[in-house]
């Protein structure tokens, strides 16, 4: 896109990260369980808050293979998005590594009546 400075291009092209989101969730270095039940508790809390966004990071892959934890962290964010907690689910730009970016839906609005 020629005629925007880059960092308007990316933001048009939907490519927020890191620097974009209100709070960092860091499960680098954690294991499954832990980031898990981490994950779990944020989604759980954001219920009953105001809506914010959140860049969700995870360890790349290790040399010679194995397990991340893309796949079940990835996996219990699109569980929470069918659910309504999550309005918006993207994965990192490649400069900020592996993992989301998250918008969370935060409590209802109530209906007044």
């Amino acid at each position: 896109m020629p005629h925007f400075d880059e960092f308007y291009a990316n933001k048009l092209r939907g490519t927020l990260g890191v620097t974009d989101a209100e709070s960092v969730l860091d499960l680098r270095g954690t294991a499954r369980p832990k980031a898990e039940a981490s994950l779990t508790d944020m989604l759980e809390r954001s219920r009953f808050a105001k809506g914010k966004t959140v860049a969700v990071r995870l360890d790349g892959p290790a040399p010679g293979g194995g397990e991340t934890l893309f796949q079940p962290v990835g996996r219990l964010l699109l569980e929470a998005k069918r659910r309504g907690w999550v309005d918006r689910l993207q994965t990192l730009p490649a400069q900020d590594g592996l993992g989301f970016y998250v918008a969370l839906a935060g409590k209802p609005a109530r209906e007044g009546g």
